[in-house]
């Protein structure tokens, strides 16, 4: 049977962003940004969608005067994706 997929997760920029999470400790939006190719506007929407999922962590602070925003994934986060991945796999066939 297939399994139902997070609509959440289900997005190309919001998935890549998780992904990219998943294998770090934290990631600044400038890395974020670079990886993806996402355009600053688009990625700070899908990053806010993410946080208020509670998906990931998002802390504001400043590297001397310049803001960086940084992002981590929670444990929620963890298993969201872990579900994710699992119930894709349910829709390819051996």
């Amino acid at each position: 049977m297939f399994k139902d997929l997070d609509p959440l997760l289900h997005s190309q920029l919001r998935l890549a962003i998780m992904s990219l999470l998943i294998s770090v400790e934290e990631a600044d939006f400038v890395y974020l940004k670079e990886e993806t190719g996402a355009t600053s506007g688009n990625l700070s929407v899908q990053i806010d969608k993410l946080n208020e999922a509670g998906y990931i962590e998002v802390a504001k602070t400043f590297r001397g005067k310049m803001p960086r925003t940084i992002c981590k994934i929670t444990d929620k986060g963890v298993k969201a994706f872990d579900t994710y991945v699992r119930d894709l796999k349910t829709y390819f066939r051996s």
